[in-house]
């Protein structure tokens, strides 16, 4: 496999404990898998290389993929965001508002199905999601198909990747094998728990770790694992009533109603707004939205309480979510445009 290295230096302040120290900031390279991550694995028919991550790369910033030329993929999954965005509601085509806040693409490979309400099995199917949804792009996979085939440079690389046109299968398979190389653990947690660097944390963070796995807050029964999900399905007392029925709008059982899927908390103090709408801004806010124990739902976890955390406690909490953002991964010269 031949794969891509990148060796930068970025300079970054990390606070540990009362003092700041100013230490290089390490940059992957492309597929390192991070420690404490699985194997990533590739579908039969698209296993990775670099002509079909490089052309999936283009087609990712690339506004030809929408109706009217003007959004990419990467105009609601910004690099910097953790390939998020930093408003509620994202514009599609003639600044359509989406329906659904845009979640991280960091670590989407490991994600066992995809949406909100999980009706997609894998990254090549989802490609079209967006493709076709009114909101977002608005097209048709077989025009975009058209535009390119008429685009001698992404003829040349269709055939380099996978030796056929530039049809919805290679559109399709580049993303994918693209979005798959979105690998994001080295934040400070990582180089805490996985890179023995003791000073990777604060001592506030630390606590703040402590107290998310705990018992008192049960923030680790759903937000586990080396992504921070459990990738299941389930209601947090947002609301009473929702407008947006959640995984309900796929199964149409009463017992899915308002039933999103869990997220990964990684890269989550860049993420800001949460969840499934958009509707908090910050993540005191959301903080304070556990604290109350959010409001009565008959679809409500159980596992959602009153936490009674003290100030100084919800500080803690905030400073651990901080060191889940992995500057690494943002600023990899691997996936700026």
């Amino acid at each position: 496999m031949q794969r891509l290295y990148f060796f930068i230096i970025v300079f970054v302040v990390l606070s540990c404990g009362n003092k700041e120290e100013v230490v290089p900031l390490y940059i992957p390279s492309l597929m390192e898998i991070p420690k404490g991550f699985p194997e990533v694995l590739h579908p039969e028919g698209n296993e990775f290389t670099i002509q079909r991550w490089e052309l999936g790369k283009k087609l990712f910033f690339d506004p030809i993929m929408s109706v009217d030329s003007m959004i990419s993929c990467a105009s609601c999954h910004k690099p910097a965001l953790a390939f998020s965005d930093d408003v509620a509601l994202s514009n599609g085509v003639a600044d359509r508002p989406g329906t659904q806040n845009a979640p991280s693409l960091a670590n989407i490979t490991y994600h066992p199905y995809f949406t909100r309400a999980g009706g997609v099995p894998n990254l090549e199917q989802q490609i079209l999601v967006p493709i076709q949804e009114h909101n977002e792009f608005d097209f048709n996979i077989l025009l975009i198909a058209e535009r390119l085939a008429a685009d001698s440079l992404y003829v040349s690389l269709a055939q380099k990747a996978y030796d056929r046109e530039p049809d919805a299968f290679v559109i399709t398979r580049a993303l994918s094998c693209f979005e798959r190389s979105l690998l994001s653990g080295y934040s400070p947690y990582d180089q805490y728990t996985q890179y023995d660097n003791s000073d990777a944390m604060s001592e506030a963070a630390i606590r703040g770790m402590d107290l998310f796995f705990s018992e008192k807050t049960n923030c680790s029964n759903c937000h586990n694992g080396f992504n921070f999900s459990d990738y299941a399905f389930a209601n947090n007392g947002l609301y009473e009533n929702y407008e947006d029925s959640g995984r309900f709008r796929l199964t149409g059982n009463e017992e899915d109603r308002a039933l999103f899927k869990v997220p990964s908390l990684r890269n989550i103090a860049l993420t800001a707004p949460y969840m499934h709408n958009g509707s908090i801004n910050s993540l005191e806010e959301v903080i304070q939205h556990y604290q109350t124990g959010g409001k009565s739902h008959p679809h409500k976890s159980p596992l959602i309480k009153s936490l009674s955390l003290s100030q100084e406690e919800q500080n803690d909490l905030l400073q651990f979510l901080n060191a889940l953002s992995d500057e690494s991964f943002i600023n990899s010269p691997l996936f700026a445009e």
